[in-house]
């Protein structure tokens, strides 16, 4: 890759001016990747600004990993004293809040268009509720599920490789109940991988018939009736099996040009925040939905995110390509990062922030270990339908949770603009 003149148009933002460094989001990404010799020929005087540069983006990571609590041993790695749920959901308030700030053109455009399908709690009648699975295949809808993302707690990403999207309603009153969305599967995932012993030679096969679930939950006020439940149960059903046959039955795979089984035999997922509330006791009519795989091991980028366009200016100043897209994998964000930071003269370890999270595997056959195995031809599939699901959820769930707690009746969909960090007076 040619190597790019650096110019220096002004200096990094200290996290005192600004905790987002005044970013606009990442630019798209192309589809290749190269890494360039180490010395770019910088003439003296770019190369001074250049060093400016560096040391100023050095203080600005190690402050901006300071301000969120973070402690940097003395071999390179973090640790957090404070790592309880609220803490950790502390931490990602940060993230979250510079992907809104990003996108703030496009939510102040779209929300008077979408506020229509949340809810007011006075509108929402718990013996009423009558959800109705909607899969995403248009762009209104696409509109719908991207602004209500946007509610939740992590940040936001469109996924990657094959996807699908769901939308679950309300159809006694046209609300949005919560969001589900799946997407290609991690092809190392430790605590998936020790549970089955893959053929030789068939690991990428079998993987690729299971699917991660990206984003699952509720919106308010059906996250207070216990709605994530619900989304929960959903991803184990029928129809989500189906919509997965119907989109990639006959498709051939781009990366190694192969037509796999269009059977989807299981979902992994991670928890948000820790230990689970949401999956663990997860059942129907006694049958475990979620099943608890261990934690992960404490690594991802998102304590990062803010610093990532920053990085890859960084790189790109020094020859260094950042692009990714198809061909290069999942992962174009953590590579990006991790050079980033050897350049910097720091570790890869800074993106082994200790936040484990709770592992789930959804079992959508009755035979995975053998399928997984090679030991079965056929996968043997669960009878799930939605309707059943429902019908639990509202028995078990729904219902004693509405008659324990009231507060839900006070949400009002107006609070949405304040979450979103809109200006009413802007929409």
């Amino acid at each position: 890759m040619p190597k790019r003149p650096f110019h220096k148009t002004s200096p990094l933002l200290r996290p005192s001016d600004t905790s987002t460094c005044c970013l606009t989001g990442d630019p798209p990404i192309p589809t290749s990747s190269q890494e360039a010799p180490d010395s770019p020929p910088f003439s003296s005087e770019t190369q001074m600004d250049f060093e400016t540069y560096k040391a100023e983006l050095y203080e600005l990571l190690i402050t901006k990993l300071r301000n969120l609590g973070f402690i940097i041993t003395e071999g390179g790695q973090l640790s957090i004293p404070d790592a309880d749920k609220e803490a950790i959901r502390r931490l990602h308030i940060s993230a979250v809040e510079w992907e809104i700030r990003a996108h703030q053109g496009w939510l102040s455009r779209n929300l008077p268009k979408y506020l229509s399908y949340f809810a007011d709690g006075a509108e929402v009648v718990p013996e009423r509720i009558q959800p109705v699975l909607v899969e995403v295949t248009d762009s209104h809808y696409g509109g719908l599920f991207r602004l209500a993302r946007f509610l939740w707690s992590l940040p936001f990403s469109n996924g990657y490789g094959r996807r699908l999207r769901f939308l679950v309603m309300d159809q006694s009153n046209g609300k949005l109940i919560g969001l589900l969305a799946l997407q290609s599967p991690p092809l190392s995932f430790p605590a998936r991988d020790q549970l089955f012993r893959y053929p030789p030679s068939r690991k990428v096969e079998l993987v690729n018939q299971t699917m991660d679930i990206q984003t699952l939950g509720a919106v308010p006020p059906y996250n207070r009736l216990l709605g994530g439940k619900l989304v929960a149960l959903a991803a184990a059903s029928n129809e989500v099996r189906q919509a997965y046959q119907r989109k990639y039955a006959h498709r051939i795979t781009q990366m190694e040009n192969r037509l796999l089984p269009p059977h989807l035999v299981a979902l992994t997922t991670t928890s948000a925040f820790g230990r689970s509330s949401l999956y663990n006791r997860l059942t129907y009519q006694g049958t475990p939905i979620a099943e608890s795989l261990g934690y992960t091991e404490g690594y991802g980028v998102f304590h990062l995110t803010e610093l990532y366009p920053l990085f890859r200016a960084f790189l790109e100043a020094q020859g260094i390509s950042t692009r990714g897209g198809f061909g290069t994998g999942p992962r174009p964000k953590w590579q990006t990062m991790v050079r980033a930071l050897q350049r910097l003269g720091l570790s890869g370890k800074l993106l082994h922030h200790s936040i484990k999270r709770e592992v789930f595997l959804f079992r959508l056959v009755e035979n995975l270990e053998a399928y997984m195995k090679g030991e079965a031809s056929e996968p043997s599939y669960r009878d799930l339908p939605f309707s059943d699901l429902v019908s639990w959820w509202r028995e078990r769930w729904l219902l004693p949770r509405a008659n324990r707690i009231s507060d839900w009746q006070n949400w009002r969909k107006e609070q949405i603009p304040y979450l979103l960090r809109l200006n009413p007076a802007e929409k």
